[in-house]
């Protein structure tokens, strides 16, 4: 492990030093196409050599240099891909990973392969990884086998770089979607405006992205300033690299942060933002999300200022602010869709990552999600190891998406079709053409913009090589592939074939290779005139409300990403389809159900068709399933509660007398209350049900009769008798007893016609007594006992002294034990 600050030699001299002391040769592994190219270029010049002689470089789609080598200098994704295809690496003697501290998801991948390869393969491989940044503990023990990795730190003499804090004047947020707000670029660009009245030399400008740097360099027209990116073709990036006698501006984005020196910098201009991507694994919408800088980020791009002489950096926010940022970007692992992770993992015999060193392990939903979208591609089978079909996708050299589309695709469209539309949504080569993706595929087949065409046109040919009728385009293992019959009865081209499927029209061709892609996002208009779209995945998506794509009903749809707050997504670039060809592409998705349903107190029956979300077909069904009907009735019922049954008296008084038994005798007596009613449901209440169609049954059913289904036997003979519906009192009269649950029962008589009685009347085979409600003549309470002997004693002569004033026609004995009972008053005179 070597850690040394920019500027130190990690990438120039470490390489050179490794192939001086041991040989064979040296490969090393960057994390940009940029930073490959520039390496490789920055060590032939040491080297006195041009390039391609012993100092070469190889990325996807381009190579310089041959077989024996000193050293080369390869981007970590296709080292990765060398590494699957061959682990010996016969004829290398070292591997450098620089820059592992940005914790890019191949640089994860390709270090836990070379520590694999080394313990397993090649003991005598040296790998070397280097950071700028002193946080090593996780790398040194990943190096390490039984002992961590010695770290070896350096220093260089680097030049002093001053900080200035320019925030804007006002608050600048970010904009929904991750856009930046033009009144940042402005204040960019006048910072670089003072920056050049204030220093000498170059000024390197950072912004996050291209449509950032078409910004600035927009504000600033007259200046020499000269835009860096990623997707620049090799001499436009050369032309930005080369020093220059006079004094320029360049415009960058994250590329520059590292393994990269572009010469007379004395100056940056940093705008604070990156941009990373994100994965809404829910959702399965992946985007590239704007966000503030690191401040190990923030460090790197000031450092560019100080490479070659004392220098400054203008840093459009505030010191405060700087404290707030994050100590390190995100590992990508943390946030990226991990699909093509996935696939290598499975490829090298690790799914998951099993037994592999991995310096984090990845997140389990995205993992998971991963997983199953190789499953359904077939990539893998059930234990996650990898199949002939997924091996045949990786060979491709694209994301397993693009991969099953172009594999697929090509017995509808035809092979050429087919590479050049995936070359295309690949590279996103042509995105400033806007959402229309046929418009793209058309203007870069005219040639456009010369530069996005090459790009495009070189990946086309990547796309083409290693790819054979019989192997990377052969449709899955145990058939056609899905929709390929269709496609080969519409007149598509065979697997493999150059020949275009010409009954397919160039639109509705770039739909199937999206639509193949990207099934879960296939969409259809919510309604007429209507710029918003249902996904099959479940999502809404709408479209700008200038798209050339508006009135379409159906689309496919590539990219589409959801802003926080927002409900639906954005869709940035989509293709047109029909309901047939959806049909036919995601014909996994497509279902048909019944569904029977309590709705509103009625039952809903309807037959519906569906594409994943989307409704395609939804009606009525004639002859439903009782069992199923039922279970909708049932579901309504305890979604509604049981106040949609019609509760009369008798019901109410019924389940009061169940609930006391349980109460106070347990088993058998059953629960009566809400919970278990409803649990029990077919239990009690499965007869009337049979027969329910909607609210108005309902109020037919006779809950008594079905309540007493829930009398146990044989214990139902003494129901009457434990709790009995109504006591006899002195009087004569059948009075009826109130129950309420677990409380003891309520009689209420009046006081008249109990005289005579001289204990309380108890039920439940004597275990609780009944609470007295001892009523005037006019029905109204005078006494509430449990213990009628201790009233008499002590209130009864109270109660009377009250009673004769009131109600001088009764009689109201001075003892109650000896008097006759009775409901009437005395006979008049």
């Amino acid at each position: 492990m070597l850690v040394a600050p920019p500027g130190s030699g990690k990438t120039s001299l470490l390489p050179l030093a490794l192939g001086d002391a041991l040989g064979g040769t040296i490969i090393v592994a960057e994390p940009r196409r940029l930073a490959t190219r520039a390496a490789a270029a920055r060590l032939a010049m040491l080297v006195g050599e041009p390039l391609g002689q012993r100092i070469g470089y190889a990325m996807r789609g381009e190579r310089t240099g041959g077989q024996g080598l000193r050293v080369e200098v390869v981007t970590t994704g296709l080292l990765v891909r060398r590494l699957q295809q061959n682990p010996e690496l016969p004829g290398v003697s070292a591997i450098v990973i620089d820059e592992c501290h940005e914790r890019h998801l191949d640089a994860d991948l390709l270090l836990a392969f070379c520590v694999d390869i080394r313990a397993n393969l090649r003991e005598d491989l040296a790998i070397v990884a280097t950071s700028a940044t002193p946080d090593t503990v996780r790398l040194s023990r990943a190096l390490g086998t039984d002992v961590p990795a010695p770290v070896i730190t350096a220093s260089a003499a680097l030049f002093e770089v001053a900080v200035e804090w320019v925030p804007p004047p006002v608050a600048v947020p970010l904009l929904p979607g991750g856009r930046v707000d033009p009144r940042l670029l402005d204040h960019v660009a006048a910072v670089v405006q003072r920056a050049w009245t204030e220093n000498d030399g170059d000024i390197l400008v950072f912004v996050p992205g291209e449509a950032e740097i078409d910004g600035v360099t927009r504000r600033l027209a007259g200046w020499n300033v000269l835009p860096l990116f990623g997707r620049q073709s090799k001499a436009e990036q050369d032309r930005a690299l080369a020093a220059t006698a006079t004094r320029r501006i360049v415009v960058t984005t994250s590329v520059a942060e590292s393994s990269l020196t572009v010469p007379g910098i004395r100056v940056v201009v940093d705008a604070g933002l990156a941009r990373e991507p994100r994965t809404d694994q829910s959702r399965g919408l992946g985007a590239l999300v704007t966000c503030r800088v690191s401040r190990s980020s923030a460090d790197q791009r000031a450092g560019r200022a100080g490479r070659e002489a004392p220098g400054r950096v203008y840093r459009c926010w505030s010191a405060v602010d700087h404290t707030h940022l994050d100590e390190h970007p995100a590992p990508e692992i943390a946030t990226a869709d991990l699909a093509g992770f996935a696939l290598d993992l499975a490829a090298w015999g690790a799914p998951a990552g099993a037994g592999l060193t991995l310096l984090e392990a990845p997140p389990a939903v995205a993992m998971t999600a991963a997983t199953e979208l190789l499953r359904r591609l077939e990539a893998v089978d059930d234990s996650g190891r990898i199949t002939e079909r997924g091996r045949r996708m990786g060979a491709i050299g694209a994301h397993p998406r693009l991969a099953r589309a172009l594999m697929d695709a090509t017995p509808r469209i035809g092979a050429d079709r087919a590479r050049e539309i995936v070359a295309m949504l690949s590279d996103d080569a042509g995105r400033d053409f806007g959402d229309d993706l046929p418009a793209r595929w058309r203007a870069l087949r005219r040639g456009a913009d010369r530069g996005a065409t090459a790009r495009w046109r070189e990946e086309t040919k990547r796309l083409s090589r290693g790819t054979t009728a019989g192997t990377a385009l052969a449709p899955p293992a145990g058939g056609a592939s899905p929709g390929a019959a269709a496609g080969a009865q519409a007149g598509g081209a065979s697997a493999g074939s150059s020949r275009p499927a010409a009954v397919v029209p160039d639109d509705l061709a770039v739909g199937v290779v999206v639509g193949l892609a990207y099934p879960d996002r296939i969409g259809r208009v919510r309604g007429v005139g209507s710029a918003t779209y249902q996904m099959s995945g479940g999502t809404g998506a709408a479209l700008d409300p200038q798209s050339p794509l508006r009135n379409t009903t159906w689309l496919a749809i590539a990219v589409a990403d959801r802003a926080p707050g927002r409900a639906d997504a954005r869709i940035r670039s989509a293709a047109p389809i029909d309901e047939q060809t959806a049909r036919d592409l995601a014909g996994e998705l497509v279902s048909t159900t019944d569904q029977i349903r309590w709705d509103d107190g009625r039952i809903v029956t309807r037959r519906v068709e569906a594409l994943g979300a989307i409704v395609l077909n939804d009606v009525p069904l004639a002859n439903p399933d009782p069992l199923l009907v039922q279970a909708a009735v049932r579901d309504g019922i305890r979604r509604s509660g049981l106040s949609v049954l019609r509760w009369s008296e008798a019901a109410l008084a019924l389940r009061q007398r169940l609930a006391f038994c349980h109460a106070y005798l347990g088993a058998p007596w059953p629960a009566v209350d809400d919970e278990a009613l409803l649990t029990g449901l077919d239990e009690w209440l499965g007869t009337e049900l049979a027969a329910v169609r909607g609210a108005r049954d309902l109020s037919h059913i006779d809950v008594t009769s079905a309540l007493r289904r829930l009398l146990p036997w044989p214990a139902a003979s003494r129901f009457g008798e434990l709790a009995p519906e109504r006591l006899e009192v002195p009087s004569g009269s059948q009075v009826r007893l109130t129950y309420d649950g677990a409380e003891p029962p309520v009689l209420a008589v009046k006081l008249q016609e109990v005289f005579g009685w001289t204990a309380t009347p108890a039920v439940a085979d004597g275990r609780v007594p009944v609470v007295l409600h001892l009523l005037s003549p006019a029905r109204r309470p005078v006494a509430i006992t449990s213990d009628l002997a201790s009233f008499w004693r002590q209130g009864y002569p109270q109660v009377r002294a009250d009673l004769r004033a009131r109600y001088p026609r009764h009689a109201w004995p001075e003892d109650p034990l000896t008097a006759t009972p009775t409901k009437r008053p005395k006979p008049r005179q």
